[in-house]
């Protein structure tokens, strides 16, 4: 057995100490972990911290074509936020701050057995912050009338083409009566 005072003592000073370990185990197989995601397509995602610190997504399946909300905590993957976008859900303003929502879920499936929740989630941005509520919205329509995202994205900007197109007419209706009461003043004072 080797002195353990010798392991204290000064070295001579052309002796260089390497001290590298070699790996007790190798480890060669990679291990795959399998999330339940890959049967979903991602509509959103965005990093959220309130619950911990990991990437909210917005997930539609392949084949149903239903939304839900899934936040997995970085490094360890633990689920912390389960649920479906339902209609009845509200994104409202966190008290005081424009990068941040609230809402009420009926049933969060973190947990068994799923329970009603009042969620929040923050952004670093009031941009990103939006962007979300526009796609947390876009995401109660597809629930609702079961289409997909791309139909809804279609919709919204046929809905917003029509409405510029209503104001345009409407803008164009507005000129046309001024101009007919300009034209029409004249004869008027020719008259009296």
């Amino acid at each position: 057995m080797a002195d353990p005072s010798a392991a204290l003592a000064p070295k001579p000073e052309g002796e260089e100490i390497d001290p590298q370990f070699e790996p007790v185990i190798k480890l060669t197989e990679q291990v795959e972990v399998k999330t339940y995601e890959e049967d979903e397509d991602i509509l959103y995602k965005m990093h959220w911290k309130e619950r911990g610190t990991g990437d909210v997504k917005l997930l539609q399946h392949k084949e149903t074509k239903k939304v839900r909300l899934v936040m997995r905590r970085d490094k360890t993957l633990k689920v912390c936020a389960n649920h479906h976008i339902s209609a009845e859900m509200r994104l409202q303003p966190n008290i005081g701050s424009d990068r941040s929502w609230v809402w009420k879920v009926a049933a969060d499936y973190t947990e068994d057995p799923p329970t009603a929740e009042t969620l929040a989630i923050r952004f670093g941005s009031p941009e990103t912050a939006n962007e979300f509520k526009r796609q947390f919205e876009l995401t109660q329509k597809i629930n609702s009338g079961g289409a997909s995202v791309e139909e809804k994205e279609a919709e919204e900007l046929a809905a917003e083409e029509s409405e510029e197109e209503a104001e345009k007419e409407a803008e164009t209706e507005k000129k046309d009566e001024e101009i007919e009461k300009k034209d029409e003043s004249p004869e008027e004072k020719k008259e009296e």
